[in-house]
Formats: structure tokens, sequence, C-alpha cells
């Protein structure tokens, strides 16, 4: 980074645009100028794709499988040294607590390098022994070749985490990459240049291009007929976009989308756990995880109980600096996006939603009171119809509504667009296993919420995306399989 301007970081170089474009980053805490962004163009996409192109014939191409993945741990390795650093840069960037960012973005930025260094190495291919027409031995090989240079458009609400669970596997397997970070946080991107560039990877390797979406960096990347293949994460009509600039050289996608998730809670459940459990799932990181649940349904012996319960634990969180301690939730990324999240706050009351907390803005301090500060928020009493239980709203809200058996319940969790997650509580083993086989969705925790192994496959279903990453999974997307014929 340097100074209060963030640049691109191209072929091993910071640089900015040659538009000479910015645009303003601003606090979701107070609204202050954090400071200002370098708008990348056509000039800045095309040096970046001829970077990784490059980047492809050259040293990185030519390095053992155990000298890249040694540089993948040294990568991690330096992000543990630089960990305030990073700190800083996500709080900074998001408004996050620190307490939530120092314990699950940064730690989980450098994992995602390490195990992925790990995984490329023990992974296997395939080997056949045969015999030609004339009796000759003939043996077929499998090898795992990298894509070429691949776009990783990344979203606002888990910066580090989100881009390294993309950048670590794509390097592991040999590929460049170039990253479109959000246009809301440029920070820790910008930062992981650095650190490329102090352990030695080559330039070209990693590149970062700033911008936007339509018009800019985002949509010029995703034209560009030298990107090999895209991964994106983010809202579903901008994967549909991807997707669609992507058949142009019918070009390899994996797209993690919206969702609606459900939270199904059964009266033989945990009581306590399953509040705290969808407490959590419903208001952490301000409700803007693509994981979380917004529509919960527990059944009705327990409704009331359960309601009023998550009401105190929703006015529990107080809203405060990210440096506090005491601070339980922090603002949204922007004022803009407070706009459309208070929008659904008013169609529920248009729609006639009883209100159980929240609804508005919390009074703060002066000194936070230009942030994009908003309360958590139930509800209940709503058809499935209204847009406030049938779209993504991504703050921190949820609707609640009774069910009266498990085929209900599944029905209520499957009647919608989206099929990325759910969690489900209850103490009835057979339960559990009948749900996670119903519910359709790309992951479904049972007792448990965001609780991730590296190793399992993650994605959605429905417009809730396109493929699967984590493991063997994130391999087979980043990289060709290839099979060797050899005739003796």
């Amino acid at each position: 980074m340097n100074g209060t301007t963030f640049l691109h970081f191209i072929g091993g170089r910071f640089v900015g645009s040659a538009s000479d474009r910015l645009f303003e980053k601003r606090s979701p805490v107070d609204g202050s100028l954090i400071g200002m962004i370098a708008e990348g163009g056509q000039v800045e996409v095309d040096a970046a794709v001829r970077a990784g192109t490059e980047a492809m014939s050259g040293p990185w191409r030519r390095m053992t499988l155990a000298q890249r993945t040694d540089m993948l741990h040294a990568v991690a390795r330096e992000i543990d040294r630089r960990f305030e650093d990073f700190l800083d840069a996500e709080v900074n960037d998001t408004g996050k607590p620190r307490s939530v960012a120092s314990h699950v973005d940064i730690p989980r930025g450098a994992a995602n390098f390490r195990i992925f260094a790990d995984a490329v190495k023990n992974v296997p291919t395939e080997f056949f022994e045969m015999r030609t027409p004339e009796g000759v031995p003939a043996f077929n090989y499998s090898l795992r070749v990298p894509k070429g240079v691949i776009a990783v458009i990344c979203p606002w609400n888990l910066p580090l985490l989100l881009m390294t669970w993309k950048v670590a596997p794509a390097l592991a397997c040999g590929n460049a990459v170039i990253v479109k970070p959000s246009e809301e946080t440029p920070a820790s991107a910008t930062l992981l240049g650095e650190v490329m560039q102090s352990v030695g990877i080559p330039p070209g390797v990693f590149n970062v291009v700033h911008g936007l979406g339509e018009g800019s960096a985002g949509e010029l990347l995703t034209r560009h007929p030298g990107v090999a293949a895209i991964t994106f994460t983010g809202e579903t009509a901008t994967g549909a976009a991807i997707m669609k600039a992507a058949s142009a050289g019918i070009r390899p996608v994996s797209l993690e989308l919206g969702g609606k998730n459900p939270g199904i809670v059964f009266a033989d459940c945990d009581f306590d756990a399953a509040v705290a459990g969808i407490a959590r799932a419903a208001f952490l990181n301000t409700g803007q995880i693509c994981l979380g649940t917004e529509r919960v349904y527990v059944e009705r012996p327990i409704f009331d109980q359960f309601v009023a319960a998550l009401k105190q634990k929703a006015q529990s969180l107080k809203p405060g600096h990210p440096s506090d301690k005491s601070t339980g939730i922090g603002p949204l990324i922007s004022l803009k996006h407070r706009e459309k999240v208070l929008h659904y706050y008013s169609r529920a009351v248009t729609d006639r939603a009883n209100l159980v907390c929240g609804g508005g803005i919390p009074s703060m301090p002066q000194t936070l009171s230009g942030g994009a500060w908003i309360e958590p928020t139930l509800w209940t009493g709503l058809p499935e119809t209204s847009a406030v239980v049938r779209e993504e709203i991504f703050g921190p809200c949820c609707h609640l509504c009774p069910f009266d058996s498990e085929e209900e319940a599944v029905r209520l969790a499957n009647d919608t667009p989206y099929g990325l997650a759910a969690t489900v509580w209850t103490r009835d083993v057979g339960r559990s296993f009948r749900m996670g086989s119903a519910i359709n969705a790309g992951i479904v925790w049972i007792n448990s919420w965001f609780l991730r192994d590296l190793r399992t496959p993650f994605g959605g279903s429905k417009q809730s995306g396109i493929g699967r990453e984590g493991g063997v999974h994130s391999l087979e997307f980043y990289t060709e399989l290839r099979n060797v014929c050899v005739s003796t």
C-alpha cells in the first residue's frame, strides 16, 4: 500500500492507473475517508493478463511441486508474521469487531495456503495398463496441469478469507491469478501483494487490479480472452452476468452465489445450544455472511419460548467501535448497503410483520454517528410469499415461523430458489440423517453452524451457484486432467 492510495499490483510492482482515475474508500464505522483506490481499466487488465501469461511460461512453470508448495507455506508464515497489519486492514475496511476478525478472518487466510499446499501434494491421479491391438503393452497415466490465468473476483464480507480460499488452491496447482477485490475492501488484497513480493513469488503469478464491476475492471476481466477460468463469490445477478461473459471462449466458472438459508429447530433440541447457534447464524458479521440464516422454522411446542430467547440474544448485542472488547456487533459495510437492508425492514412493516425487536438504526455516539449502523431485527407472522422471506437481505435479521411436522419443515426449507446452506437442531440421530438427505442445499449443518473442514466440498445448488471448491474439489477446478498414453 502506498500511503492512503490503494494501487494495483501487476507483474510484481505496485502501479497506478493509466487513466489516473481514483475513487473513495470510506469507513463503515464513522464514514471517514480511509483512502483513495486506483480504478483499473482496459490498460491494467491487459497488463495483468500479460503478466500472468508470461509468469506461466517462466520460473513459476518450471518450479517443482515441492518448491511451489514451500513458497505457499512461506506466504502463510508471512501472513502470520504480519498478523496485526492484516487485522488492521480487515477491520478498517469492514468495520467488523477485532475480536471476530482476529479469530476467523486472519487465521483462516493463512490456513488456506497451508491446507492447499499440502492437499496438492497428496492427490493421486490414475494409471492403467492395457494392450494394443498388436498385443504390445501400453500405459495410460493422468497429469494435473494448471489451467492458466485465473480471474478471482472477491466479495467484501470476508475479504481475506474468501480471497485466499481461491488464490491458495489456484497457486498450489501452478496457475497465475488476477484478483479483483470488492471496491469496498481493497486493503487485504493489496497487502497480500506485499507478502508475495517479500517471499519471492515470481512477478506476474499474483496480480491485483482494483476497480468497480460493470463497465470497469470486473467486467473487463471476465470478458478478457486471456483469462482461462473465472471464480466468483457474490450475488446471484452478478454471477449470471459473469457466466454469460464466460460463455465467450467456453471458459469454466466456479460460482458461489446468494442464499436464503433456513434454520430448523425441533422441540427435542438442546434448547440453549440451538438459541446460541441460530443467534450466531443470524447476527455474526452483522448478518453479512452468505451462509447466514435468515429463515428460522421452529417446532410449535417451543416456538414462543424460542422467539423470546432469541430476542434476548439480539438485544444483548452491543454495537460499538471495532477495538472495543465489549462490541457485540459492527456496522454494515456501507451506507449504500444499509439503504438496501432498511428497505427490507420497511417492507416487513408493509407486509404486516410482527416486529419482535429492532427494525431501525441504533442511537450511536456522535463520533460513530456517520457509520452504517443497524439494529439486529427479528420478525414473525409473515407469509412465505413475502419478499422479506423470499429474498436475500444480507443483514442482521431473520423471520421466525412455527411448524408442526418434519415433512412440513423440509417443505418450508426447500421452498426457495436458493440452495446454499441449512442448519438443523435436533437430538434425534435418525432425524439428523433424514434431514441431511432431504434438504436441498450444498451444506447442511446438524447441531452446528459455520463449522468448516476445508477438505470437504463447498458450494450451492439452484441459484446459489455452480461447482464445488474445497480439498480435492478445488484442485479439480484449478487444473485440467490430461491423459498420456504410452505404447511400448
